[in-house]
């Protein structure tokens, strides 16, 4: 049964009745090996649930048991895998699904034949099987994910390889779907840019939770000095990264707001958070945000600067898909010695993990020469080291009703950049196309990162379940 801190997925397997039962024995016994091997639980009818045993499915009967066995478990189910070790049978299969309702993630996989084992004992067919299973999920108007070949042997690294990037895939469409996005404060002034649309969003299944800044800096005024609490909150941000001696008297301000913006999101139950950052904060309380922001993206939970709502949400998509911590950046500098480089930075909020360096705070760079720098500690300096990274972007299109969307993959490279707060030096093949594809659309200035590979997750998640408009680049 379900673990509530493991994923979990609903189990296939299909069959048909004048084939060799042992080999769906076979693939049901391997099969949940390597799900429990790979950390994750799952859900399946009884091996004698069944006239045909190993607990594969044949008939509209035999579906309807499994959808029963689905429905129960309908709150801890992220997703379904078909297994096919023959022809399979699409009647049962079909319904199980269709009658089950729970609207999450296939992944339908296929055994192979082996060439020189094809009678009647030992043939599978289910090459031609799962054409047929794919064609009911069609027809049936049910999305579905392929694996990386139509068909392979259940003993395959490629099984477990699947798996996991249909994890990933679960991850996202399940996590947006429902989920809750913190809005603290209002839009600053001079970001028309950042502009989203509620309603839009939640045509999505996400809800924005608002809440004014003032309330926040209340509860942060109202924390008493010598709070057991908050003597533990400037530990943790001396632990998190160096705190230069001169604004050590600035440290239980920007303790006490992070404290304030935790109770809040545990409060409000909220999966990420855009902030306003920019200025009231410094002028109204003191300090900056950025530490506080960088400290909840390294507990996964993403926290976007300049109230950007869409760009919180595509942090946190990159955060399910990839279980690491995103960062919010602007497309910045150019590069003048290579047209595909470009400076990605902000004020100063990487995660720690992100930047994979010691971290450094002091004030803002830009503001602290308008409010002054004793005002706008909390900043985060740190020069990201190289490896690859994906980055995304969405958007509210609130003429044409639609969330857009692009999505892509490139480098960090070592080259040195001296420049105040959070600094990643990126390569992009044709980013000169990609930049004019941005402007020509209409997309923000600012695109979410995460430090891996996942455009290949967030593509099926979005153009094959979430129906976004998706721009993929290369």
């Amino acid at each position: 049964m379900k673990n509530k801190n493991k994923m979990c997925f609903g189990v296939i397997i299909g069959t048909r009745a004048y084939f060799n039962s042992e080999l769906a024995r076979d693939v049901r016994k391997q099969l949940l090996k390597t799900l429990t091997d790979e950390g994750y639980d799952y859900v399946i009818l009884p091996e004698d649930a069944t006239p045909t045993g190993s607990s594969s499915i044949e008939t509209r009967e035999d579906g309807l048991k499994c959808a029963a066995l689905f429905k129960e478990n309908r709150e801890c189910i992220d997703g379904i895998i078909i297994s096919l070790p023959n022809f399979g049978f699409e009647i049962g299969i079909i319904n199980a699904i269709s009658v089950a309702n729970l609207n999450v993630p296939i992944l339908v996989q296929a055994c192979d034949d082996e060439n020189d084992k094809v009678d009647l004992d030992s043939r599978r067919d289910a090459f031609c099987g799962k054409i047929s299973v794919c064609n009911n999920l069609y027809q049936y108007g049910i999305p579905f994910t392929d694996t990386t070949l139509h068909t392979y042997s259940i003993y395959s690294d490629l099984l477990a390889k699947d798996i996991n990037k249909f994890a990933g895939i679960c991850r996202v469409v399940n996590g947006i779907r429902g989920s809750r996005i913190g809005a603290i404060g209002a839009r600053p002034l001079g970001f028309n840019t950042v502009r989203a649309s509620e309603k839009i969003l939640q045509a999505s299944g996400m809800t924005v939770v608002p809440v004014d800044l003032s309330e926040i800096i209340e509860a942060a005024r109202a924390i008493e000095d010598n709070a057991p609490a908050l003597l533990k909150k400037m530990d943790e941000i001396r632990a998190y990264a160096t705190v230069p001696a001169d604004y050590d008297n600035k440290l239980p301000l920007v303790a006490k707001f992070g404290l304030a913006v935790d109770a809040w999101i545990e409060e409000a139950d909220v999966d990420a958070v855009a902030i306003q950052c920019w200025d009231s904060l410094e002028k109204n309380f003191g300090c900056a945000t950025c530490v506080v922001m960088s400290m909840l993206g390294e507990k996964l939970l993403p926290a976007a600067c300049e109230m950007d709502l869409a760009g919180a949400v595509a942090m946190y998509a990159l955060t399910l898909a990839s279980n690491q911590p995103s960062a919010l950046v602007d497309w910045n500098n150019n590069f003048a010695e290579d047209r595909n480089k470009c400076v990605c930075t902000h004020c100063g909020n990487f995660p720690k993990s992100f930047v994979n360096n010691d971290l450094k705070l002091g004030p803002l760079g830009v503001l602290g020469r308008t409010l002054g720098k004793i005002n706008t500690f909390g900043a985060v300096y740190g020069k990201v080291t190289k490896g690859e990274f994906t980055y995304f972007r969405i958007s509210t299109d609130d003429p044409k009703g639609i969330i857009k969307s692009y999505l892509g993959e490139g480098t960090i490279t070592d080259e040195p950049y001296n420049m105040d707060g959070c600094i990643a030096v990126t390569k992009v093949d044709n980013l000169q196309g990609l930049m004019k594809y941005i402007c020509k659309n209409g997309f923000e200035h600012h695109v979410a990162v995460v430090r891996t590979g996942v455009r290949d997750i967030l593509q099926e998640a979005i153009e094959n379940y979430l129906g976004w408009d998706l721009y993929v680049h290369s």
